[in-house]
C-alpha cells in the first residue's frame, strides 16, 4: 500500500504559493509504433514539452512555484545560469518578463556551437533578456559551487542600483542562492501526482519513469513522488553531464530536502536512487551520431520531436534498456520529454551530417 493518496500529496503541494504559467495537465499518450519498434515494455510518453510557456519543458513546472516565491519577496531582478542553449534560463525569461521581473542569463560555454543568436539564445534576445556568456568546463554544467560566487557579486551590483535580485541554481534544482525551499523537487512530485492520476484512469500504475536528468531537481521530485504514492515504481535518471556518482549525491540532496519541507518523513535508500551515466557520451551538449539517429526514430515512429541535449540521450538510455532485457515484457513505462527542443536548430549542421548516411 501507498505510503500517502494522492489527495494528501494535493493537499500538501497546494500549501506552496503558485503563478499561473502554464496549460495543466500535459497530455499522457502510449507511443504504439515505437512499443512495436522496440518490441519490448508498453512505452508511454509524459508531454511536459507542451507546458505551454516558451516552447515548453520541465522547467516552467518549476517556475509556476519559483515566480510565486521571487514576487512574495518582492524581488525585481532574478539571476541565475546554464549552458548556451539552456531551456531553463529561456523559460526563466518568458516566465520573468510575464510577471514584470528583469532576468539577467549567465551563460557557460560548456560545448561549441556557431557564433551568433539562435535556438534558446534568439529567444531570450527576442525577451530583451541580459545575457552574459562565460567560458566553462566542456561537456559540464557550471555547478552550484563554481557559479554561486559570481551570481552573488553580480546580484551586488544590481543592488547598488537600487534593484531587487533573486539569485536561483541552475533548473531551479538546488537549495541555494534565494530560493530557501526545493521547489522544483516539489513541482515535480505534483508532476508525478498528475501523471500517477492519468494512468490510474486508463487501468495501471508505472512499473518505471525515465527521464533525463540535468541538475536533479527533476529526479528528487519524480523519486520522492514514486515513493510517497506507489509500491515500487522505479525512477529512473539517465544522465546528460556528470558521472552517477557526482548526480546521485545531488539527488539525494534535493529529495531529502523536499521531503522535510514537506513533511513526508520517508526512508529514501541508496538503492532508490538511480542515475545511469552511460549515455552522455562525449559530454553536456554534445550532439553524437547516436543522438541524430534517435531524434529520427522517434520523429519518423511517433511525430514526437525530441531535442538534442536531454532528452534524446534519455531516449538513447531507454531503447537501448529495452534491447538488453532491462525491462520485462509487458511492463510499462513513462518517458517524461522535458522539452528544449529550440536547441535543435544550432545544431543543425552536425545533425545533418550524422543524418546523411
Amino acid at each position: 500500500m501507498a505510503a500517502f493518496s494522492l489527495a494528501d500529496i494535493r493537499a500538501r503541494i497546494a500549501r506552496f504559493p503558485r503563478v499561473d504559467l502554464i496549460h495543466l495537465p500535459t497530455p499522457l499518450r502510449k507511443l504504439d509504433a515505437l512499443t512495436a519498434e522496440l518490441g519490448g515494455p508498453e512505452i508511454y510518453v509524459k508531454r511536459d514539452d507542451l507546458t505551454g510557456l516558451a516552447f515548453g519543458g520541465n522547467k516552467s513546472r518549476k517556475l509556476e512555484f519559483i515566480l510565486a516565491d521571487i514576487l512574495e519577496k518582492k524581488a525585481d531582478t532574478v539571476i541565475t545560469w546554464g549552458s548556451l542553449q539552456s531551456n531553463w534560463c529561456l523559460q526563466t525569461a518568458a516566465a520573468a518578463r510575464k510577471y514584470g521581473v528583469d532576468p539577467i542569463l549567465i551563460l557557460f560555454k560548456s560545448y561549441d556551437l556557431p557564433p551568433g543568436f539562435d535556438g534558446n539564445m534568439l529567444l531570450e534576445r527576442i525577451l530583451d533578456a541580459d545575457i552574459r556568456i562565460r567560458e566553462a568546463r566542456k561537456g559540464k554544467v557550471a555547478t552550484v559551487g563554481e557559479t554561486i560566487g559570481l551570481l552573488n557579486e553580480i546580484a551586488d551590483g544590481e543592488r547598488k542600483k537600487g534593484r531587487r535580485p533573486y539569485v536561483v541554481a541552475v533548473g531551479g534544482s538546488m537549495v541555494a542562492g534565494d530560493m530557501a525551499r526545493p521547489l522544483g523537487a516539489v513541482s515535480y512530485m505534483n508532476a508525478f501526482a498528475e501523471m500517477l492520476e492519468q494512468t490510474t484512469a486508463i487501468g495501471f500504475v508505472p512499473d518505471a519513469v525515465i527521464h533525463a536528468t540535468g541538475s536533479g531537481g527533476t529526479q528528487g521530485g519524480l523519486l520522492l513522488g514514486a515513493a510517497a504514492l506507489t509500491e515500487g515504481c522505479r525512477v529512473i535518471g539517465i544522465s546528460v553531464s556528470d558521472e552517477k556518482e557526482v548526480f546521485l549525491g545531488w539527488v539525494r540532496e534535493i529529495a531529502e530536502a523536499a521531503n522535510e519541507t514537506m513533511g513526508l518523513g520517508l526512508k529514501i535508500g541508496g538503492d532508490d536512487i538511480i542515475v545511469l551515466d552511460e549515455y552522455m557520451k562525449d559530454g553536456y551538449g554534445v550532439v553524437t551520431k547516436d543522438v541524430a539517429e534517435v531524434i529520427r526514430l522517434v520523429f519518423r515512429t511517433e511525430g514526437i520531436v525530441l531535442d538534442p541535449v536531454y532528452t534524446s540521450k534519455a531516449m538513447i538510455g531507454l531503447v537501448d534498456l529495452v534491447r538488453k532485457g532491462f525491462f520485462k515484457k509487458g511492463e510499462r513505462v513513462v518517458f517524461f520529454h522535458t522539452g528544449g527542443t529550440p536547441a535543435l536548430f544550432p545544431n543543425r549542421d552536425t545533425l545533418v551530417e550524422y543524418l546523411k548516411s
